[in-house]
């Protein structure tokens, strides 16, 4: 059996494929999903996501907070922003936490939103690791 894949944002679909599992990072930690997976909604954790593809390879992306959804073999995933790691470009994420880092280190009143952008900026490096084989 296929599990269909179904990535979501705001603007609409932003990736979709048929695999055979999918592994992401939820509130309570990693949790995968086949097909005959029991009806699931949870809360996505800043992190990377596998899909297992039917030909073997994975795809790799960068989900910064969401949901997650499996019902039947379908698995949405809802996020307000993700990144498929070929998408990725590093030096503009490294650039991004050492803003951040500074900014935090400086006491920039800037709310969470500030944590938020370094948390964004290390999922993306961690993705593009993952998907150069340096994880």
């Amino acid at each position: 059996m296929v599990l269909q894949v179904d990535l979501v944002s705001p603007e609409g679909p932003v990736y979709s494929a048929e695999a055979s599992m999918v592994v992401a990072r939820s509130a309570d930690g990693d949790i995968a999903f086949q097909t005959g997976h029991v009806p699931f909604v949870g809360v996505l954790q800043a992190d990377r996501v596998k899909v297992f593809l039917l030909d073997g390879s994975e795809q790799l992306i960068a989900v910064h907070r969401g949901f997650v959804e499996v019902s039947g073999d379908r698995v949405t995933i809802l996020s307000d922003v993700a990144e498929l790691a070929e998408h990725l470009d590093p030096e503009r994420a490294k650039a991004a936490l050492e803003r951040a880092k500074a900014a935090i280190s400086a006491n920039i009143e800037a709310g969470p939103d500030l944590f938020f952008d370094k948390l964004k900026a290390e999922t993306r490096l961690k993705v593009h690791d993952t998907f150069m084989g340096r994880d």
